[in-house]
């Protein structure tokens, strides 16, 4: 089979290159075209030079381009892949400093809360400027898979406003059910079967068995707080069990986001998280990890691309589900994965035009979603509170509309349990401003929100968070793995 992808925000090298290796893992796809693109030519040189050495070590016709200019990139492209992130880490960095100075404390701050939102803002103009290329310059009925954060948001744009054939695509659905499947005792995750519905980062295993054998809520909690490592990383998640009855698939650290009751009081905090890794609910820790990965990956970039110079093992074929649907799609071989899409009534108990994350098959007719199902009560009210902070800000993101997208944020679950509809005022027309350059729908509001701050009485604090920890060097980064290794 030969056809093109196109790889948007391809400097986001590690995630490229795992996409890229994972397509090639399947035997009809070795004659494809796979082109890249970014706006940092220094990213997209380095990712280049590792897939072509993947290509030259394995000897396949695959051919790999490389080109800042997004239209030419997509230029009669089937698919189209986008992993971006604007603003990149200078904006991130400003998603988490800026609402602790309001008392909001966020692990990750790109999907939901105050970070997530204006992560949206700056996001959603992009991406319908990404539609409206393919509508014009990619092959006819182009699919345009998204992994870029905030999902839910994103994806609404893509299909309300950029009418582009769009599905959401996140991996937090299998790193829960290899949860699962360890606590349990399986062989394998393939022992399990699950179904998880919801919406991304609030997606719940409403049903689950292991080897046909239905598991139930008390076996679950016995099994997650008899492991040893995830009761004590897990601590929120396995209240959350207790309390709804169901798993939740997002991260101890993410979820205590969307829940609010654990995250609002910053003495509480430290009761449910775990410092082990940034991923359980450490203080402004993805950006934490971000910012090393970044620089480990720069300083150590011969070591990946000596590394890229081996056989592609198609057992070692990741999880991520864009290969997957792929095949699936150009050979008709199944895949059932879980999907972001339009609800158009796939979840009974959740509204029509929400993007929900569920059950869906892939075959050469396309992606086909397993509708009726209905949440339990508790499910379907927390992802209504963030559905309808998505909804007003998505139509925000392409109004221009700041007085709308403040709404948004006091609606948000977190930051409406900590801040007043004052502080929360002040604080959007800070972010704003500071990120005004990434936010062009916002220019006529900037110098009306820059009266506002100089004028305004709203106090603030210097508050690093209640859970923080400082961005290791490279050194410190290189003596942890040293040690990790002599521990294995």
């Amino acid at each position: 089979m030969s056809f093109k992808i196109a790889i948007i925000g391809a400097g986001s090298v590690g995630f490229t290159k795992k996409l890229f290796t994972d397509l090639l893992c399947v035997p009809e796809f070795r004659d494809i075209e796979v082109a890249l693109t970014d706006i940092s030519q220094h990213n997209l040189d380095m990712i280049r030079a590792i897939l072509e050495k993947i290509v030259e070590a394995n000897g396949f016709p695959v051919k790999v381009t490389a080109d800042t200019d997004r239209r030419r990139a997509l230029e009669g492209a089937k698919y189209i892949i986008s992993c971006v992130r604007v603003g990149g880490l200078e904006a991130y960095a400003d998603d988490i400093r800026i609402p602790l100075k309001y008392g909001i404390d966020q692990c990750v701050g790109d999907t939901i809360c105050a970070g997530g939102i204006l992560y949206g803002q700056r996001n959603i103009p992009v991406i319908l400027d990404f539609c409206k290329d393919i509508r014009e310059v990619a092959a006819p009925g182009a699919k345009f898979l998204n992994y870029a954060n905030p999902m839910a948001m994103n994806t609404w744009a893509a299909i309300e406003y950029g009418k582009v054939d769009t599905v959401g695509l996140c991996h937090g659905v299998q790193h829960g059910a290899e949860q699962i499947a360890e606590i349990l005792g399986a062989k394998s995750v393939s022992e399990l079967d699950y179904i998880c519905s919801g919406i991304n980062h609030q997606t719940w295993f409403i049903d689950l068995r292991l080897n046909g054998r239905k598991i139930g809520k008390d076996e679950l909690v016995a099994a997650f707080e008899a492991h040893p490592v995830f009761s004590q990383q897990e601590k929120l998640r396995i209240d959350v069990l207790k309390r709804f009855g169901v798993y939740s698939t997002e991260s101890n650290g993410h979820l205590s986001e969307y829940l609010p009751w654990y995250r609002k009081r910053p003495e509480e905090i430290a009761r449910w998280i775990d410092m082990s890794d940034w991923i359980h609910g450490e203080t402004g820790g993805y950006l934490r990890h971000s910012t090393e990965t970044r620089n480990w990956f720069e300083t150590e970039f011969p070591q990946f691309l000596a590394s890229a110079a081996k056989p592609i093992d198609p057992a070692k074929r990741s999880n991520e589900h864009a290969s997957h649907i792929l095949e699936a799609l150009e050979t008709g071989r199944v895949y059932r994965g879980h999907f972001n899409v339009k609800n158009n009534g796939v979840i009974t108990n959740l509204p029509s035009d929400a993007i929900i994350e569920s059950p869906g098959f892939v075959d050469r007719f396309g992606i086909n979603m397993v509708s009726g199902i209905t949440l339990p009560e508790a499910c379907a009210a927390t992802c209504m509170a963030s559905i309808n902070v998505q909804r007003m800000s998505v139509h925000a993101a392409v109004s221009g509309d700041i007085d709308l997208l403040k709404l948004a944020v006091l609606h948000d679950p977190l930051v409406g349990a900590v801040a007043t509809p004052e502080e929360v005022w002040q604080m959007v027309d800070e972010m704003v401003v500071a990120q005004a350059r990434w936010l062009p729908q916002y220019a006529d509001a900037v110098p009306a929100a820059k009266e506002r701050l100089a004028k305004s009485s709203v106090k603030t604090r210097d508050w690093a968070g209640a859970a923080r920890r400082n961005v290791r060097s490279i050194e410190e980064l290189r003596a942890e793995k040293s040690a990790l290794k002599k521990a294995v």
